[in-house]
């Protein structure tokens, strides 16, 4: 991760995108989708930066979205879109109506309830395979109980005329052998209804540009599927696997104080900025930082927000902190973004691009107005 920390164009707190690390990420999707014969989406839920929708657009076939607000921002990619949400109202299946070429119902009861209402759009269920690879609970949609997809038992004596597609989604940041396990559970549990369909879609959590990810086995293993089933589109639909490694979260210490130890405070917040330390929970990397004990100077690193939890962890430094130091979070890109806030008022941080030939691009800023219209 290059540091971009002294570079006096990008300011504090920002989101910097690297499209020089982007465009690798593409670069090895377009290899798997040449390889395998799968195409490759990409989900908005993970990535929404539409700024980057020019570099995107020449390597995936489109994108996929869990709502409507989602759906027309795929549309304005120009390419094809793919929509999925747990339930749908009536007003969800007239604007999707006009966004969407694929959509996924979530249980029987809601295809049944429109599947005469979208006679252009490629329909599918989403099912569960009840095959768990996730690790983290949160993000586990094949975990007992889950409301995510339909078991093969309800499908028993059900008429599935008019469905095309399967929607499979059950993997979270796994390796390819995962993948090859979640299709050994598809085939084992819905290999009847293969047959019948058009595509299957096998979600994201396919961590493909991950250092130590077997790629070449990812595709030998989606390649032996089609090989089996060669009338089904694969589609894959990674999130974090496009903007992986791709961008830091620059921010700035504000304030140090000290409480059984030194405590920096910056301009940024955990809860509002970078939710998943806390809700997942997981220590992100900072840029020349190591654990604590590792360098001369230890720091707790908390947020600028009034939630006595909105600390990061404590990280050791080869120098000590400085008011208006910068620290570089890294690996901000994918997920993170979209899940950031205005809670409390915090700045919130803007958002840039690197461009390859090393120019700084400030695409947003955000001010009060944001803010404000956020609550009324």
């Amino acid at each position: 991760m290059n540091d971009l920390t002294s570079r006096d164009d990008i300011p504090s707190p920002c989101y910097v995108l690297e499209e020089a690390r982007l465009l690798e990420n593409l670069a090895l999707m377009q290899r798997v989708q040449d390889q395998s014969g799968a195409r490759i989406i990409l989900a908005l839920k993970g990535f929404s930066m539409w700024s980057a929708f020019d570099i995107i657009k020449p390597y995936l076939h489109g994108a996929t979205a869990s709502s409507v607000w989602e759906a027309k921002l795929a549309s304005e990619m120009g390419k094809e879109v793919h929509a999925y949400s747990p339930a749908y109202k009536p007003d969800d299946i007239d604007q999707l109506n006009k966004l969407v070429n694929h959509l996924s119902f979530n249980s029987l009861g809601q295809w049944e309830r429109y599947r005469d209402a979208m006679p252009d759009v490629s329909l599918g269920l989403r099912i569960n395979p009840e095959h768990q690879e996730a690790e983290t609970p949160l993000y586990d949609p094949a975990a007992p109980g889950s409301r995510l997809g339909v078991r093969a038992s309800e499908l028993n004596n059900v008429d599935l005329t008019g469905i095309d597609g399967f929607h499979c989604h059950n993997l979270c940041e796994c390796d390819s052998f995962a993948t090859a396990r979640t299709l050994e559970a598809i085939e084992a549990r819905f290999s009847q209804w293969l047959p019948s369909l058009k595509w299957l879609n096998l979600g994201g959590g396919h961590l493909m540009t991950r250092a130590d990810y077997d790629v070449d086995h990812l595709i030998s293993t989606l390649k032996a599927f089609k090989d089996r089933y060669p009338h089904l589109d694969v589609i894959l639909e990674p999130g974090s696997a496009v903007a992986w490694q791709t961008g830091p979260l620059i921010a700035e210490v504000v304030d140090i104080v000290k409480n059984e130890g030194d405590i920096a405070i910056l301009d940024i917040s955990a809860t509002a900025h970078m939710p998943d330390v806390l809700e997942m929970p997981y220590r992100p990397a900072i840029t020349h930082a190591g654990m604590p004990g590792d360098k001369a100077h230890n720091y707790r690193l908390g947020g600028n927000s009034c939630l006595a939890g909105d600390v990061i962890d404590t990280y050791s430094f080869d120098a000590p902190l400085n008011i208006g130091d910068r620290i570089q979070f890294e690996d901000m890109m994918h997920y993170t973004m979209v899940k950031t806030s205005f809670f409390n008022g915090v700045e919130h941080p803007s958002i840039g691009i690197l461009r390859k030939n090393g120019e700084f691009e400030l695409v947003r800023q955000f001010t009060y107005e944001d803010f404000k219209g956020r609550l009324s």
